[in-house]
């Protein structure tokens, strides 16, 4: 297990609650992120019992498979069937009368596909003065990968609102971990890493069995035989990602849509246009795509009326950005030509995955790993957005924007990951500083980022600054320092 200690507490926190009568909790996340490896280590180390439901199993067939299984944990002979879900649950509740026992329901989705009533069922079994919940001491942990689904679960006028005393999220690793998972110390190569796979610790472990890149030297060879070769797993992973996910019809337009946002359109009408359709023909997916936890949407720092979405997993803005466009030439292998291609898409690389990327790293590390002093005040958001300038008619796109609690800007910044920073940059955010600074809104802090370096005449005049110009690099991007 590898830096998931804060989960594991909950977990067996929860698990291990020696209070009388059954309880419920709910665990979600994307998939890959190692919801079950938990799940299934909690049930080894606690003596629970774990069943993972089959996709496209009717109802049932899943009876018999969950009776088999809870067969097979008591080491009774003969065999336990249910004739309904109502039988299931209590047989469940049953089977911690003595103790607190974990009983998971992985995949619970694939469960409620053809059992819509599960929810309601399970609802009914747990009631509060209920005599089977009252005699059980059962910790019952339903899982899913489909974040909208679970997250339903517990939500409005859902059966289950009110009944979970858990609700825990198994997030993908971020840019810090990631590195250490992979046990790469190089900063750049590291980044450069994260921006294909992102932080998903199924792609090292169980995709590519720990085939890394050592060098940076070696990275085109490793994207072209592990990420788009069609014999490797990740390559089809994105498509597998859409199809998984219960929520998500008609999976040609939610790709379209995310393509379209991947290119650099990121706001509702940009989008539509793109795809050429109406901006209310494809608020649905749009939203369908936020509950899977796909799509983020980003108000806009300085304009209240304007927000941006943004994709959340770098492997599927690779894909449609490197991957998509030339699907069938990297389908039918020729010797040669996946390198012509990946040497082809260099420039998209940099601009619309590289780039965007690594701005969502560093907005990352201003919100949760930069020192308290960084900013002046302690952030409470983080965002990027336009300043317009009525003088000049122009606006200036600002690519980080702290904000404390009280709503009161504490820094703007600037964020480059090819090119090494310098005093025009600088020059740049005084500028807006400036406009800023006569609306009284002016910001405390102009930090600079940067993936390639900044020139010494930019340092000089950060080390002279009292800490009102900082500078970010790789370094201290990832250690601190």
């Amino acid at each position: 297990m590898f830096d998931r200690d804060w989960e594991w507490r909950q977990l067996t926190r929860f698990a291990g609650d020696d209070g009388p009568g059954a309880t419920l909790g709910v665990v979600s996340g994307r998939r890959r992120q190692g919801k079950s490896f938990l799940l299934e280590s909690l049930c080894e180390a606690s003596g629970g019992f774990y069943y993972a439901a089959t996709e496209a199993v009717p109802r049932q067939e899943a009876l018999r498979q969950l009776g088999d299984a809870v067969a097979a944990y008591n080491g009774a002979p003969g065999t336990v069937r249910f004739g309904d879900w109502a039988q299931a649950i209590d047989g469940l509740l049953a089977l911690a009368a003595d103790r607190p026992v974990p009983v998971v329901l992985d995949e619970f989705p694939y469960l409620v596909r053809d059992a819509k009533d599960l929810p309601s069922v399970i609802q009914k079994a747990l009631s509060p003065r209920r005599a089977a919940r009252l005699a059980s001491r059962a910790r019952i942990l339903l899982c899913g990968s489909s974040i909208s689904f679970m997250g339903g679960l517990l939500t409005g006028a859902a059966p289950l609102r009110g009944r979970a005393g858990l609700e825990l999220v198994v997030p993908t690793f971020d840019f810090r971990t990631a590195a250490g998972f992979w046990g790469i110390t190089d900063h750049r190569l590291a980044a450069t890493l994260y921006f294909v796979l992102g932080g998903t610790p199924a792609y090292r472990t169980e995709y590519l069995r720990g085939e890394a890149p050592a060098s940076l030297d070696e990275f085109d060879a490793w994207v072209v035989e592990h990420v788009l070769n069609p014999a490797s797993p990740l390559f089809r992973e994105v498509r597998a990602l859409l199809a998984e996910d219960p929520t998500l019809r008609d999976t040609g337009l939610y790709h379209t849509v995310l393509a379209a946002v991947a290119e650099g359109n990121a706001t509702r009408g940009g989008i539509a246009t793109r795809i050429e359709r109406k901006a209310t023909d494809i608020s649905h997916h749009l939203t369908v795509l936020e509950e899977a936890g796909l799509l983020v949407t980003e108000p806009d720092a300085f304009r209240s009326n304007r927000s941006e979405y943004r994709i959340t997993e770098p492997l599927i803005r690779f894909y449609h950005v490197i991957m998509r466009p030339y699907w069938a030439q990297l389908e039918q292998v020729r010797p040669g030509r996946t390198e012509r291609i990946w040497k082809a898409s260099a420039p998209k690389f940099l601009s619309n995955v590289a780039g965007p990327v690594f701005e969502r790293m560093c907005r990352v590390w201003a919100s949760n790993m930069a020192a308290d002093d960084t900013f002046g005040g302690f952030p409470a958001r983080i965002l990027s957005g336009v300043v317009y300038d009525q003088a000049t008619r122009t606006g200036h796109e600002v690519d980080l924007a702290a904000f404390d609690p009280e709503g009161r800007l504490l820094a703007i910044g600037e964020i480059k990951w090819g090119d090494v920073v310098g005093l025009g940059h600088l020059n740049r955010l005084e500028k807006i500083a400036s406009v800023l600074a006569a609306r009284g809104r002016a910001p405390g802090v102009l930090i600079m980022f940067s993936g390639a370096g900044f020139t010494d005449d930019l340092r000089t005049a950060a080390a002279s600054g009292d800490g009102r110009i900082q500078l970010v690099d790789l370094h201290r991007l990832y250690t601190g320092e």
